[in-house]
């Protein structure tokens, strides 16, 4: 078994619609009997006792120990607490298991975890205020008081320049985050096993990943913009009222198209790194995984989005207000709609906040993706046995039946 054990795609498994992959009782040691029927190596009759208490008349049969007859306990035994090599049981998750293995794998990993993602966003936020500084265009001014023609015109220049000043820290951001999702998604294989990781080990086994992870990357976003542009294309090109409406309705079904396949896709960069699938089928996988469990998947990327939402909130909003009482920036300029001057002191200020956002939250998010894809590989392809053996846990040798 190697360091990643388990995680290859199972060419028979139960989700991928073969039968040959299903369990099936052992044959009989002795030839006789029909075939598929459980081993002749059954207890003696008269030895299993009811749950309840035993009767006390004559004759009656004391219960076997160990079985929830004694005195001592009523009722049948539970089942025995799921094996725990690493940062998560080895069973179906919970949400909250899911949210606490990130975190977990986080605090038992931090060097390798938090330090790179440290690095990697402290180097993000230079180059995002260096191009902030130097290369984007001054905000555009907008008249509050302009009505009519004039008001659209100004609304349609100030869009354009926000997302031509968002794109390239758009496009670092992204970058920013695939390396540390390829990093947090070794880390966190590793952690389930219960195994150390250095920061070299992790970047040996994710650095051949990196040009397809970036392809995913990139590959999701472009599938859903045509989305948008098929859903909003034919309203305006007809522009008319009549067009309004049309394109509304169109971008109405294309947010839904887009939510869904987000959510079908969520999986596809474990798969990738983990399976070595390519491109294509890692999202081929990841739909097949999320298949079935949609709404559970929505819901906990859903709470994900949210705790960092509020994370950020919490972070940057202090920060904020340090930028802006440091730069010495007049709040009025925020108010009557003048493009503020911000200067090194409130970009180094905010930047701050950022880098410490940026730090908890890439990995966090990472650990979530690579977990829920655990999960589900456990819902559906018991990945927990294989996972068991990796870890060298005692009574999970290769002939344990899958369940």
């Amino acid at each position: 078994m190697n360091d990643s054990p388990g995680w290859a795609s199972p060419g028979s498994a139960p989700s991928d619609g073969k039968e040959t992959a299903i369990p099936r009782p052992s044959e009989p040691q002795d030839g006789s009997g029909p075939t598929g029927q459980w081993s002749p190596e059954q207890p003696p009759p008269g030895q299993w006792s009811p749950p309840s208490n035993p009767g006390s008349g004559p004759g009656t049969r004391p219960p076997a120990p160990g079985w929830g007859g004694g005195p001592q306990r009523q009722g049948w035994a539970g089942p025995p607490p799921a094996a725990k090599p690493g940062v998560i049981p080895l069973r179906p998750l919970s949400l909250g298991e899911i949210l606490d293995g990130s975190v977990s794998a986080l605090r038992a990993h931090w060097r390798t975890a938090l330090g790179f993602s440290l690095a990697v966003s402290v180097i993000t936020q230079i180059a995002v205020i260096l191009m902030q500084r130097y290369l984007l265009p001054e905000p555009t001014s907008v008249d509050p008081n302009a009505t009519g023609a004039e008001a659209l015109r100004q609304a349609t220049d100030s869009a354009r320049s926000t997302l031509i000043s968002l794109a390239p820290a758009t496009l670092v951001t992204m970058i920013a985050t695939l390396f540390t999702a390829s990093i947090i998604t070794v880390v966190i294989s590793r952690s389930v096993l219960g195994r150390p990781t250095t920061l070299s080990d992790a970047w040996a086994e994710a650095r051949p990943r990196i040009l397809p992870l970036l392809g995913l990357t990139v590959l999701v976003p472009l599938i859903m913009a045509a989305i948008m542009t098929v859903g909003i294309g034919p309203g305006l090109l007809l522009g008319s009222e009549a067009g309004a409406a049309l394109a509304f309705l169109g971008f109405a079904a294309a947010c839904v198209a887009m939510l869904w396949l987000n959510v079908s896709f969520a999986l596809a960069a474990p798969a990738l790194m983990l399976e070595r699938q390519s491109i294509v089928a890692a999202l081929r996988r990841s739909a097949k995984l999320v298949r079935g469990a949609w709404w559970r998947t929505f819901g906990v990327l859903a709470l994900t989005w949210l705790l960092t939402f509020l994370l950020t909130f919490l972070v940057s909003i202090p920060f904020g207000i340090i930028a802006v009482i440091v730069d010495g920036t007049d709040v009025s300029e925020f108010l009557n709609g003048t493009a503020p001057s911000f200067g090194w002191s409130f970009l180094i200020v905010t930047g701050i906040g950022e880098v410490i956002v940026s730090t908890l939250i890439y990995p966090f998010v990472a650990g979530v993706m690579a977990l829920l894809y655990v999960d589900q590989r456990i819902r559906r392809e018991a990945l927990d046995l294989d996972l068991a053996r990796a870890a060298g846990l005692p009574g999970y040798g290769a002939d344990t039946p899958r369940s």
